[in-house]
């Protein structure tokens, strides 16, 4: 039976089922706000007004932190009723903040974790309803016309033959991206990770604003690579595009979550969809080729389509450490510290890294020690970073950051950041330096 038809009997055979907890079924405007796409929350808003007739989902498509913002700008009068997107730690941004209400779904045979990570807040005030993984896709046809390798690790990335050929969407305008950098963060190290982040980073072609802007130039050739959330690949090839995926060792799985705001004005709608989206016929909506989401209910793994991983099997997960209150603590300084230190630097990086692809291959047709050494100097100022671990999560700079960035930045905060530019331009001269010397030693 094809796959949209047997959806449409699942979802079918739900919506004939009463709604239990809601002893009158909700009615009127509900109001989401979310980072997700129209092929994802279409089918959802369909189907929860066909299950719930009278109701009107109105959504409205902001990217995680400009969400985050709307919803703490307009708490005084909210017209939000949920908020839907990825970032857990943008969840636990708006709980610190008391803008979200604890709920608990009625949903059954949700497990309580994911590895070692719990599915739903432990306090009730955000739900997971979908696993989320973060790796790299890649268009087959791009590489192997241009005789690409496929990438297994994110130091792959780093490498000469990948220059110039990757995309990625910033940190600081995309929650699933600021996610991966967390999780390579949390995995390697602050220190290693940074390294690992700003060495790729150096080969990218495009930093883009949107989430959708790198699977989009991925599917259509105009890059060979992209990082991004595993949604976007497994889409994609639902679609046909010719692309593959991997999740790297330093990754993790984490829930993408949905949660009540403060002061819904439409809260009974609000409960009810978040009920919808862990039932089994709202699990199955995941499994449309658009949309190709990992679910939280295990049991909706007997019907998936082929192909489609079940992430409760992977082996790494296990393992897979993720710590959302550290993570959490420091969301705006990572988000400032790549866009000063590699958004806004980027011209700079990229040409420091393209030098030392040409030391390195200089080096290899003619072995010189000191050509080697100044590659290894230049590639240590390159991941230099002016903020530690324990700073970054520290009372200086989280009261630096409290504010709401762009226009409000505090003095404080535009203070760092000004001296986080000035680092990484003269960190970046000086590497770019030493590898073109290492090219002349090596000739």
């Amino acid at each position: 039976m094809p796959l949209t038809r047997r959806l449409a009997m699942i979802v079918a055979a739900g919506l004939a089922l009463p709604t239990p907890g809601h002893a009158q079924a909700p009615t009127g405007k509900l109001t989401i706000v979310t980072s997700f796409s129209k092929e994802v929350t279409d089918p959802f808003k369909a189907a929860f007004e066909k299950a719930y007739p009278g109701t009107n989902v109105d959504i409205q498509n902001r990217n995680t932190n400009a969400g985050v913002k709307f919803v703490d700008e307009t708490k005084a009068n909210n017209p939000v009723d949920l908020f839907w997107a990825s970032a857990p730690d943008a969840f636990e941004v708006l709980k610190a903040k008391g803008l979200l209400e604890a709920y608990k779904p009625k949903a059954e045979g949700v497990p309580e974790k994911i590895g070692q990570f719990p599915i739903h807040d432990p306090a009730g005030f955000y739900s997971g309803f979908a696993a989320s993984g973060y790796g790299i896709m890649w268009n087959t046809r791009y590489v192997a016309a241009q005789k690409l390798p496929e990438p297994k690790e994110w130091q792959d990335l780093a490498t000469a033959p990948y220059f110039d050929h990757i995309s990625m969407a910033a940190p600081s305008r995309s929650g699933t991206t600021h996610l991966t950098l967390e999780a390579i963060l949390q995995t390697a190290g602050w220190d290693k990770g940074w390294g690992i982040i700003k060495a790729f980073s150096g080969n990218l072609r495009s930093i883009t604003e949107r989430s959708f802007g790198v699977p989009d130039a991925v599917n259509s050739g105009q890059v060979g690579y992209g990082i991004v959330i595993d949604f976007f690949a497994f889409s994609a090839q639902g679609a046909g595009f010719p692309v593959k995926f991997v999740y790297p060792s330093l990754s993790t799985i984490v829930p993408a979550n949905i949660g009540v705001v403060k002061n819904a004005p439409n809260a009974a709608a609000a409960k009810a969809f978040v009920d919808f989206i862990l039932s089994e016929p709202g699990q199955a909506i995941l499994f449309d080729p658009k949309i190709r989401r990992l679910p939280v209910r295990t049991a909706s793994y007997a019907k998936a389509p082929e192909g489609l991983p079940n992430p409760f099997e992977f082996k790494w997960v296990a393992d897979a450490k993720f710590d959302v209150e550290k993570s959490e603590k420091r969301f705006a300084v990572v988000d400032a510290l790549y866009d000063q230190l590699v958004t806004f630097q980027h011209d700079a990086l990229k040409a420091a890294t393209k030098a030392i692809h040409e030391a390195d291959a200089a080096i290899a047709k003619k072995p010189n020690a000191e050509a080697a050494k100044l590659v290894a100097e230049a590639r240590a100022l390159i991941a230099a970073m002016p903020v530690t671990e324990a700073d970054a999560a520290g009372p200086d700079l989280a009261a630096a950051f409290k504010g709401a960035g762009g226009k409000d930045k505090a003095p404080r905060q535009a203070e760092l950041e000004q001296a986080w530019a000035s680092f990484a331009k003269e960190k970046y001269a000086a590497a770019q330096a030493k590898a073109e010397a290492a090219v002349k030693a090596a000739k």
